[in-house]
């Protein structure tokens, strides 16, 4: 968002787009039923708030595979003669939102192809760090790529392969991956899972029962099982694959276990909080994340107030561990669509995104402990302290439920340049005079440690450390901070820094 006037009189504030670790991407697969696509459907209208931009479904019936993928939201791609077509007992799904490849039909997945291994479809959550660089040595042989998504290299690895079989081709083209990647893969009777040895992005393992007969579910989050009754088993395990046919399920590490790098923001905010992630109640998460806050940050408040949605847990354990009253002060519009027809001139002020409104009768006169989940740019932040005042707030104290965010994403999530994150280029108490809010605290690292319970140090946190567990994104930055011009030409200098 550019605009950047003071909320209006109405007291409505305008999100900022940019102003959000963005949504990544949601995968599920089904496997045994004979709806597998409808199925397939409802655990992507669980996965929804994962991307936005396009969904898709491949089935297969043993023999045909089938498939439908579309710009927009789950309900405006598929119809129901859509989900009639999509015949089949085996399925898989993808809602999308891009943090690798332009914004275009082309690079809605799932991927389709026919190749000398049969009819083969990938779905993929995260982001290959190497992927620019598979595509350039695929295309410099003399491949053609159809879309911009690092995905697509997916397909090419395993149609260049000299392995016989889907599942021996895909490990194979596992082993030449770096980065992040929780996949789906359909081929004409089977469908194989898997997740990098890392296990950035999640992916969960269910069942369900249909006539008598165990049906397979995968999905990125348990929400998507509770919908359509199936059951929670556990986690796909970092560097494992699982291939489900009319034979079983053979699990399998196709890689060595090296050391984890859960993404500690799905616990934060992305991940939904009726989702077990990484064996952990989400909920749990955040509601220890806002009692974390309230003892490290406490202040003498008379209402504490989430800013909605992903704020409410969070407020909830500050209110709980600190004795201030929890009161929902805020009232978010679900019903704002992804466009909005502008208003003639004299009330053009309401903006384009208008989400979020006080409710005056706790606000006013009240010393409102504001708590929200993160803040990345501060320019929305800084749009609902206005508010706070407008609405007649004596005191607006801000409390954010993970540390300061200095670094960019590179494993699946759609973040800002590091120069745009407020915390890479200001103070605490730079940031507290910009938001106008009379004090300003996050929760420590250690805390967010504590309240996800990484004893065995499972988690990424390069978000707020700009330490990252991967070479080549090691690389990147050395490059980028050092004003160099090519990674690959400075990788030998950035060792060499390394090793002091």
């Amino acid at each position: 968002m550019t605009n950047e006037a003071e909320p209006d009189g109405a007291g409505w504030v305008e999100i900022d787009p940019q102003d959000r670790f963005r949504e990544e991407c949601g995968v599920c697969a089904i496997f045994g039923h004979p709806e597998a696509a409808n199925l397939a459907y409802l655990a992507l209208y669980a996965l929804q708030h994962r991307g936005q931009e396009s969904a898709g479904i491949c089935s297969s019936n043993g023999v045909s595979v089938f498939t439908r993928k579309g710009m927009g939201l789950v309900n405006e791609v598929f119809s129901e003669t859509d989900l009639q077509q999509l015949s089949g007992h085996m399925a898989i799904g993808h809602t999308r939102y891009s943090t690798a490849g332009d914004v275009n039909s082309l690079n809605a997945q799932p991927f389709y192809v026919e190749c000398n291994k049969g009819a083969l479809a990938v779905a993929h959550n995260g982001n290959l760090t190497n992927g620019h660089l598979l595509r350039h040595e695929i295309e410099m042989s003399g491949s053609i790529f159809q879309a911009t998504s690092d995905t697509e290299v997916i397909p090419h690895l395993m149609a260049r392969s000299r392995e016989p079989t889907l599942r021996h081709a895909l490990r194979e083209s596992l082993l030449r991956l770096e980065g992040a990647y929780s996949l789906a893969v359909l081929g004409r009777d089977q469908i194989i899972v898997a997740r990098d040895q890392r296990g950035f992005r999640p992916l969960a393992y269910g069942t369900m029962h249909h006539k008598g007969r165990e049906v397979h579910v995968f999905a990125s989050e348990t929400c998507a099982f509770d919908l359509i009754g199936a059951r929670y088993v556990d986690d796909v395990r970092p560097g494992e694959i699982v291939v489900v046919s009319d034979e079983g399920v053979r699990r399998q590490q196709f890689a060595p276990s090296i050391s984890r790098s859960q993404c500690v923001f799905e616990h934060v905010y992305f991940s939904r909080p009726d989702s077990i992630v990484f064996g952990r109640p989400v909920q749990e998460s955040r509601e220890a994340l806002g009692r974390r806050l309230a003892e490290e940050s406490p202040v003498d408040g008379d209402c504490v107030i989430p800013v909605p949605d992903s704020g409410n847990a969070a407020a909830i354990g500050y209110s709980n561990r600190s004795g201030i009253p929890f009161s929902l002060g805020l009232i978010r519009n679900h019903y704002v669509g992804r466009t909005f027809i502008e208003p003639k001139q004299s009330i053009r002020n309401f903006g384009v995104k208008l989400k979020l409104n006080p409710i005056r009768q706790i606000v006013a006169g009240k010393r409102v402990v504001l708590v929200d989940d993160s803040l990345v740019r501060g320019t929305t932040s800084r749009k609902i302290v206005g508010i706070m005042r407008d609405a007649g707030a004596r005191e607006v104290h801000l409390r954010i439920s993970c540390p300061p965010t200095i670094g960019s994403c590179y494993y699946g999530v759609d973040t800002p340049d590091r120069d745009d994150l407020i915390a890479n280029r200001m103070s605490v108490e730079e940031i507290r005079q910009h938001t106008g809010a009379d004090s300003l605290a996050y929760l420590s690292l250690e805390g967010l440690k504590q309240a996800v319970r990484d004893i065995a140090g499972d988690y990424c946190y390069s978000c707020y450390t700009a330490e990252y567990p991967t070479e080549l994104v090691q690389i990147d930055q050395f490059v980028s901070d050092h004003r160099l011009k090519n990674a690959t030409e400075d990788r030998f200098a950035w060792r060499v820094l390394q090793a002091g």
